[in-house]
């Protein structure tokens, strides 16, 4: 099937980004090439826009998207964790602006094969990266109790945790556990029945947290986010976009310390730590879809947008 996916957030995370014309900008999630797209239209000749993505059909959708522009595109296949040796192989420096959409596309969604729903029976994989050898189906099969039980509730925040982890390994000791649905009903029956309905499907935090644990999302964020702030150059901006509140703390915090990352005790008449501001968090609310948005894609309902923007310190 043709990698589909509808941006969220767009138009927001474009004005956001602030785009010189002649700028280097870095899609670090560039699944269809949406924001890729509009940043292109938005370069001269002389601009540059690397995308990065891990996942192959996407590399094979945003290189047939960007095609008009391809004199001022590289794609490259990688985690966006490696964003600094990319652009390091790549001769450059330093980026104006960088994009990152986090969380699944409606492509990895919707091709019931890649096994990241609970809605259409497929053998569970959930790989993002179909290079790694471990699936889904492995963690479901082969974690102890305690550690699904922690990651359901972690990453999945779900209150029944408990009873999924004890319903996931009491139907795998009968047989193995091998397909998405097998999978969703499980939980459903972990769930007691008056709460099945509220908050969407039973099975959607199970699979969050799964899918979270094998991609090692939240990781990969917090590990590198720092960094990707470091190679914006002067006024140079980076949009995040995450779809759950654990990607979101994680954005806020490391955007708040990169503004204030001062240790002093707050009663110091000056600063003795030494640890300077890296910039401005240029949103103290994150932004969220509109009304309108929301009502014509309902995966963008969970979508905030931040953005950090890079101030050089004067010596």
């Amino acid at each position: 099937m043709a990698f589909k996916h509808t941006s969220v957030l767009l138009e927001e995370t474009i004005e956001n980004l602030n785009i010189k014309q002649e700028g280097i900008y870095v899609d670090g999630t560039l699944g269809g090439g949406g924001h890729s797209y509009e940043i292109c239209k938005r370069l001269s000749g002389k601009g540059r826009l690397i995308g990065i993505d891990q996942d192959e059909a996407a590399i094979m959708a945003g290189s047939e998207r960007l095609e008009p522009f391809s004199d001022r595109v590289t794609i490259v296949r990688s985690n966006y964790c490696r964003m600094r040796q990319v652009l390091e192989e790549l001769g450059i420096s330093g980026v104006d602006g960088i994009v990152l959409d986090l969380g699944v596309s409606s492509y990895q969604l919707d091709t019931a094969e890649r096994g990241f729903s609970y809605r259409e029976d497929a053998p569970l994989d959930m790989r993002m990266d179909r290079r790694q050898t471990l699936t889904a189906k492995d963690i479901v099969n082969q974690y102890p109790e305690l550690e699904l039980f922690h990651l359901i509730r972690d990453f999945g925040e779900d209150r029944f945790a408990k009873n999924i982890a004890k319903h996931i390994v009491a139907a795998r000791q009968k047989k193995p556990i091998e397909t998405t649905l097998e999978l969703a009903e499980i939980v459903k029956e972990a769930i007691p029945m008056k709460f099945r309905a509220a908050g969407g499907h039973p099975a959607k935090r199970t699979f969050q947290a799964i899918r979270i644990e094998l991609n090692h999302e939240l990781e990969v964020l917090s590990d590198s986010l720092e960094d990707m702030i470091d190679l914006l150059n002067d006024d140079g901006r980076i949009c995040v976009i995450t779809f759950h509140s654990l990607e979101d703390r994680i954005v806020k915090n490391i955007f708040r310390k990169s503004e204030n990352p001062c240790e002093c005790p707050p009663g110091f008449p000056v600063c003795v730590c030494g640890k300077k501001s890296k910039g401005k968090v240029m949103t103290r609310k994150p932004i969220v879809p509109s009304g309108e948005e929301m009502e014509s894609n309902s995966r963008s309902k969970s979508a905030k947008l931040r953005v950090f923007m890079k101030v050089c310190q004067q010596q």
